[in-house]
């Protein structure tokens, strides 16, 4: 009797052990688990229209939580700050550099040339390089001059060509890799983020990695041609799209 006493006993406890283990590493599993992601709750954006088109979502224009989430998803993917789902200005320009990246003069408005051109697309804000029609530096986003201060459009060249510049006129703020193609307007570096503000005083201003590519890219002498019109930009919270 004994003997079968102690061994159901030993039986008892190593069930418990297994329990308690089991119960334990549930319970770490769930502990290591990623917290749910908060609700997206941005307000319809400015672009919103062009962001449902694009990810392809219901076109209404209005937000649903659908909408944001998938914004805030496309966001996070591509570096965009803040990822929050609202359809903001940075957001659609990143779309437009998505598409038109290797391929942006499908229309055939920059004018093709066996050496180095600088295409600046006023419209949808998009500069790149070309020669003889081959992309050599592809397409980013740029910011151009806010109204009444407008980018001189045309044929230009490369006149002058600056590392660390500052602006004589604008409280002497940097314009790191800055190359001036008429007279004081140049294509140059922010630090910052690129869409803030609206447009630039003239110049076209790109992100620093931007620049500096630039920079190693083309020299003085160089072509540059720029077209169009800067469009309208909202980059106000719950304010409809208006000149800024």
């Amino acid at each position: 009797m004994i003997p079968l006493i102690r061994s159901r006993l030993r039986q008892a406890i190593s069930l418990g052990l297994f329990a308690a283990l089991a119960t334990g590493l549930t319970a770490e599993s769930a502990s290591a688990a990623p917290p749910p992601e908060p609700a997206c709750t941005a307000d319809t954006g400015p672009y919103q229209w062009q962001l449902e088109r694009y990810l392809k979502l219901p076109v209404d224009g209005r937000q649903s939580p659908a909408d944001c989430a998938a914004i805030r998803t496309f966001q996070a993917h591509n570096g965009i700050v803040p990822a929050d789902g609202y359809a903001s200005l940075a957001t659609y320009r990143t779309t437009l550099v998505i598409e038109e990246h290797r391929a942006p003069n499908k229309a055939g408005k920059c004018p093709r040339r066996e050496d180095r051109v600088v295409c600046v697309d006023l419209e949808r804000q998009l500069l790149w390089v070309q020669r003889d029609g081959r992309v050599i530096y592809p397409a980013v986003a740029v910011r151009s001059g806010r109204w009444g201060q407008t980018t001189r459009d045309g044929w230009h060249e490369i006149t002058e060509r600056r590392i660390d510049d500052h602006s004589e006129l604008y409280d002497n703020a940097p314009m790191p890799y800055a190359q001036y193609f008429s007279g004081g307007q140049a294509f140059h570096g922010v630090y910052g983020d690129l869409f803030n503000g609206g447009g630039s005083a003239g110049c076209i201003n790109l992100r620093l990695a931007d620049a500096q590519r630039l920079w190693n890219t083309i020299e003085i002498g160089d072509a540059v041609f720029i077209w169009g019109q800067k469009p309208a930009t909202g980059t106000v919270r719950g304010a409809s799209a208006a000149h800024r």
